[in-house]
Order: C-alpha cells, then sequence, then structure tokens
C-alpha cells in the first residue's frame, strides 16, 4: 500500500457507448495506476451506462436527467426540474463521496455532476471524443482545469492552454486480439481465401447501411465476396424475414457481435457509422473503413469526424441518403483494389494517438495531487 493520500475520483457522462467505453478505460487506467483509487461513477438514470458501469465492476449512482424537448416546449418545465433536481442531487453525492478530480465523458449526467464539482472547489477534467465538440463539454469547458480531445484544431471550442491531445481510449479487448486473419473468418463460418467485408451500423444497428444492403441482394450473390452483417438487435426480425428464401451461403448476419476484435480481423474492409469511438479503434488497428454518417445525432458531428479522416484520404465518407444506392458498389471496387486498401492503411494509422487512456489517468492523478 503506498503512502500517498486516498485517490477519490468521479467520472461522470455517458448515454452512448461512444461516451461509455472511454469512461469505463480511463477508469481501469487510474486502478492500474492507483489499485487503491476510489473510483464513483455518475450517470442518467434510464440509460446504457446504469447496465454497462455495473458489469465493469463500478458503482453508479443516477441523476434523473434528459435532453430538451426542442418540439415540444411545455415538456420543458419538466425538464428543467430535473435539472434542478439533479444539481441537488449531484451536490449531496459530491459532498458524501468527497472526490478530490471529478472527469466528465459527456453526456447528460456530466453537466450537473462537474458544474457542483467545480462550484464546490474541486478541479475538473472533461474528455471531449469527437472533432466536433458537443454542448455539455462546451459550457463545461469553462470551468475544467484540463480538456483531453482527439483531434487537433480544438482550439476554436476550448481555450489553448487547457487541451491536451490525447486520443480516445478505446476497448482494450480490440487491441490485445491475438486471433489469425484465418482463424477469424472461420470463427464466423466463412472461407478465409475469400476478401470479406465487415458492416458495424454501431450498437444499435443503422437502418442506412440495412437497406443498402437489402437493395442490393443481387450484387452480393455475384461479387465473389463475403460479407459479415451486424443488423442491430432492433432491425433483426425485419432482415430475417427479407432473406428467407434467399441462397446467400457468403453472407454472415448478425443481430450483435460481442468479439468486434475477431470481427475487425477477420474484415478487409469496414462499413461503418462515424462515432468518435469507432474512429479511433479504426485508427489504432490501421482499417480501412467507408464511413457514412449517421445524420440524427447531436450538431451532424458524425460528419465531421468523418471528413477529418476522408480529407487526408484516411477513409472513404458516403452520405447517409446516397449510401442506398451507391455503398454497396463502391465497397467491392474497393475491396477489390488492394493499393486503395494500403493506402487507406497507412493514412488511418498516421492518426491514430495510442495510449490514450493511460495518459489521461495521470493526468487525472496528476490534477488529484494538486498538480
Amino acid at each position: 500500500m503506498n503512502m500517498e493520500k486516498e485517490l477519490r475520483v468521479i467520472i461522470s457522462g455517458g448515454g452512448t457507448g461512444g461516451h461509455i467505453f472511454p469512461a469505463v478505460s480511463i477508469a481501469n487506467a487510474v486502478k492500474a495506476i492507483r489499485p487503491d483509487a476510489k473510483i464513483l461513477f455518475v450517470g442518467a438514470i434510464g440509460r446504457m451506462e446504469m447496465q454497462r458501469v455495473p458489469a465493469a465492476g463500478y458503482e453508479i449512482k443516477g441523476l434523473p436527467i434528459c435532453g430538451f424537448d426542442r418540439k415540444n416546449l411545455l415538456k420543458n418545465i419538466k425538464v428543467l426540474y430535473k435539472i434542478w433536481k439533479s444539481q441537488r442531487m449531484a451536490k449531496k453525492i459530491i459532498k458524501d463521496f468527497r472526490p478530490q478530480v471529478a472527469v466528465g465523458v459527456g453526456g447528460y449526467a456530466s453537466g450537473p455532476t462537474l458544474n457542483k464539482a467545480a462550484a464546490m472547489g474541486i478541479p475538473c477534467l472533461i474528455q471531449e471524443q469527437n472533432s466536433y465538440a458537443g454542448v455539455t463539454n462546451k459550457l463545461l469547458a469553462k470551468k475544467a482545469e484540463k480538456i483531453c480531445v482527439a483531434y487537433e484544431g480544438m482550439e476554436r471550442f476550448f481555450p489553448a492552454e487547457k487541451i491536451i491531445l490525447t486520443g480516445n481510449p478505446v476497448r482494450q479487448a480490440l487491441l490485445d486480439t491475438t486471433i489469425t486473419r484465418e482463424d477469424a473468418i472461420r470463427s464466423f463460418g466463412l472461407d478465409p481465401e475469400k476478401k470479406t467485408i465487415l458492416l458495424v451500423g454501431g450498437s444499435l444497428g443503422a437502418r442506412t447501411i440495412n437497406e443498402s444492403m437489402l437493395r442490393h441482394l443481387d450484387l452480393i450473390k455475384e461479387s465473389g465476396l463475403q460479407f459479415i452483417w451486424q443488423t442491430g438487435k432492433y432491425y433483426s426480425a425485419e432482415i430475417n424475414e427479407r432473406l428467407k428464401g434467399q441462397d446467400l451461403p457468403n453472407l454472415k448476419v448478425t443481430d450483435f457481435i460481442t468479439d468486434m476484435g475477431a470481427a475487425y480481423r477477420a474484415a478487409d474492409l469496414v462499413i461503418s457509422r462515424a462515432g468518435a469511438s469507432s474512429i479511433s479503434e479504426f485508427c489504432l488497428i490501421g482499417k480501412p473503413v467507408i464511413l457514412v454518417p449517421s445524420p440524427n445525432v447531436a450538431e451532424d458531428h458524425q460528419t465531421k469526424n468523418a471528413l477529418a479522416l476522408s480529407t487526408r484520404d484516411a477513409a472513404i465518407y458516403i452520405k447517409d441518403a446516397e449510401a442506398p444506392d451507391v455503398l454497396l458498389q463502391t465497397a467491392i471496387e474497393t475491396v477489390n483494389d488492394e493499393a486503395k486498401l494500403k493506402s487507406l492503411s497507412e493514412n488511418v494509422l498516421k492518426l491514430a494517438l495510442p495510449d490514450s487512456a493511460n495518459i489521461i489517468a495521470k493526468e487525472v492523478i496528476n490534477l488529484a495531487n494538486g498538480i
């Protein structure tokens, strides 16, 4: 047991896997340096973090916070009440837990938690995953001591002297996977001799990517390629219904992939949404990727993430609206073009920022120690 003073850290935020993976990675990295650290998460009731964080072995407290309703303004009276109540609850959680540092990863819960922490004189660090800062983090930036970012040029949103370019922490299992490409492809019941395209629409699946496949089953049949297609649980029944009676041995359809490390290893080319976590993963493993940004996210930041890569020839960008027509054809042409795959892979690797979780964890510990 080291003789340093006790280390107590609050980590707040969530809402999507894109916020939760980094939060848990930072917690794990803090624990690796200081096994005695006490870590408490604060999330939003009813959101994904309330299951995911305990599954990762950490305690979480939930706030009743939600976003503003842009369509029905009357409902916002209720939202304002929830924000007020969340602020009060956050204050009590902080008082009881007595953290020396608070970390915000974006998402609703990080607002009230870091506001209260800053007001109570606790140093705050925020981690922004996207190339375009989210509303919560822009508001919190004034109060934070340190802002860890994944993209260059973030001075547009944050005070330059607070910014540290760290990259996004990614799922460690992806980097640690030792499976060979052959074994990975066999694990999906496919043929290692053939080129393989992986389609993932994020943790919830993506209607556009699914539609792009369903519209071109003839192309899939004739392509001589094979496809691993994660549909998302929400779409899986409808898709299985539409594929009935189709003879497509080169197509592996699944609602959810548990071992993403094996899926990435199997793939010669990936088709994906442009969430920040996914992009950081492609950079670190050097995967050629076609990005189809989701249009239904705040401030269209997925498009900005995709452009940050495609303008450097590190990914191919296809608009959501155009995908059903052109996505599959583009993917087939790309995967058959060795030179293109090689240059995409080399360029995306140049953007990788390794060891992010560890770098952020050290900043968190320094802040707690008043350094």
